[in-house]
């Protein structure tokens, strides 16, 4: 009798064990819930040609830049970093998605969610040895109600772009005309903004050898002189918020005004990507 006992709990384990694999693993339907396969459609580009591809796609958890990672999305970022170290004079291109529905996401002292999802796997690729140099980053909001690629990859050409390529930092981080009126020069932070503001009032106040840089960028929307005058009343305005904050260590400003585009300015969304004032926190003795 005991045999049979022990011989049945044996196989109810057994059977129990292959039920869960057949249903989570296989049928993905665990806690009666259907668990969306991920696409295969993750790929490495070099202009219009691929690299790598064939490979799941990253997904975030809905209204955060919190990623779930696979041991595949890991092997992918793996021969990106091993191509990039191949290959010194390569950079690369993260983009970051997000929904319509998700813009108000928070995205700590990034402007918008997209930025922080593609931060977070530019964090990865520095865990893997690449510098944070070569890696730059793009956002874009996506309509409709499924997020078919959260993050994409493009690889840079050794010859400079006709765009400037934005580096989202501590030390080099870029916000919108979403914090200035239209056509305006009056500052008025958002969230995200009020929230990097603070950390570079403490940052610098720790730090006496840094200063800030205020640079302001516009569209080519109106004349070059009156875009110059633009960009560089919108960065001294910033300058006097972080006056105000109590900021103490020295700031700069400067103006680009249409000169270094980051977008073609034929569409709002790359009009408004163009339109942007960048804080750059360096060395007093570089400046």
């Amino acid at each position: 009798m005991r045999v049979f006992t022990t011989g049945f709990l044996i196989f109810l384990a057994f059977a129990l064990c292959s039920r869960w694999y057949y249903v989570c693993k296989i049928k993905h339907q665990c806690d009666g819930q259907p668990v969306a396969m991920r696409a295969m459609t993750l790929a490495l580009k070099d202009g219009d040609k691929a690299i790598l591809q064939g490979y799941e796609q990253f997904e975030f958890r809905p209204n955060t830049f919190a990623v779930d990672t696979t041991e595949n999305n890991i092997a992918f970022l793996a021969k990106v970093a091993d191509y990039l170290k191949l290959h010194p004079g390569r950079n690369i291109t993260l983009t970051g998605r997000y929904l319509e529905s998700e813009q108000h996401a928070d995205a700590g002292f990034f402007e918008n969610i997209g930025i922080a999802r593609a931060r977070t796997i530019e964090r990865l690729f520095e865990k893997m040895g690449i510098d944070e140099k070569r890696i730059f980053i793009d956002h874009e909001m996506v309509k409709g109600t499924e997020l078919k690629e959260p993050v994409s990859f493009a690889l840079l050409s050794e010859i400079p772009d006709q765009y400037e390529n934005l580096e989202y930092r501590f030390e080099d981080n870029t916000f919108s005309d979403a914090n200035f009126a239209f056509n305006s020069d009056a500052f008025r932070p958002g969230e995200q903004c009020i929230l990097y503001a603070d950390s570079v009032k403490n940052f610098l106040a720790e730090n006496p050898e840094k200063m800030l840089h205020i640079i302001g960028h516009t569209d080519s929307i109106d004349t070059e002189k009156f875009n110059y005058n633009l960009g560089l009343r919108r960065a001294k305005n910033a300058a006097q918020y972080f006056r105000e904050l109590g900021v103490k260590a020295e700031i700069k400003t400067s103006s680009k005004g249409e000169t270094q585009p980051v977008a073609p300015n034929d569409s709002e969304q790359g009009r408004q990507k163009n339109r942007r004032v960048n804080f750059k926190i360096t060395d007093k003795i570089l400046e």
